[in-house]
């Protein structure tokens, strides 16, 4: 039996490298901005991508807070871009650029939180 499996330390491990293909998607969208029909993708939301899995059962309010599960769990064309080109790009820098700094907060967030739980789950252990 495996501690870690189904833990927090795993939920932040998922997170994380949800996170990291995120940052991937999104760094292409930006390497793309200037070809010509371009069309940005993101990832699903990690919350759907929880429930269409199976794992961790997300708690919802309202129905319509978050994607419902079933939808392709790889990158899926953005709703409504803002702008386009007249070449028909529809990559905003600027929407690109406040969606990587959002990633990056994430991720920091998340090893942080992983981080902590090793330390707590090596403390548990008996080891520095």
């Amino acid at each position: 039996m495996d501690p870690i499996r189904g833990t927090h330390i795993d939920l932040a491990e998922r997170r994380i490298a949800w996170l990291e293909a995120r940052q991937r998607v999104l760094a292409q969208n930006i390497a793309n901005a200037d070809t010509p029909g371009y069309q940005p993708r993101d990832l699903r939301p990690f919350a759907a991508l929880l429930a269409g899995r199976g794992g961790i059962a997300v708690a919802r309010s309202d129905p319509r807070h978050l994607a419902p599960p079933g939808q392709d769990p790889r990158t899926r064309p953005e709703r409504g871009a803002a702008e386009r080109t007249r070449n028909g790009n529809a990559v905003a820098l600027d929407e690109q650029a406040l969606r990587v700094a959002d990633t990056d907060t994430a991720h920091a967030l998340a090893t942080g939180l992983h981080r902590r739980w090793l330390g707590m789950f090596r403390t548990a252990l008996g080891r520095p």
